[in-house]
């Protein structure tokens, strides 16, 4: 069962990513963030899990050896 308290709304999700809300849109169109949309206004909701994993994924990338 989906709880909304799992989801932000984009300036929320973007305050987390340190972004602005365009960026997120975006990344969100291009599919680098999932989001979903609200069915009763079809604003933008990102889930926490996914922007936590989103963090993750970038400082993992940060900490790889290139070469």
């Amino acid at each position: 069962m989906t709880r909304l308290k799992d989801y932000v709304k984009i300036a929320e999700a973007a305050k987390i990513l340190g972004v602005s809300e365009n960026t997120l849109r975006l990344w969100a169109d291009a599919g680098k963030v999932p989001s979903r949309r609200n069915p009763a206004n079809r604003y933008r909701l990102f889930r926490r899990s996914d922007l936590e994993r989103f963090l993750q994924q970038v400082a993992d990338d940060k900490t790889k050896p290139k070469g």
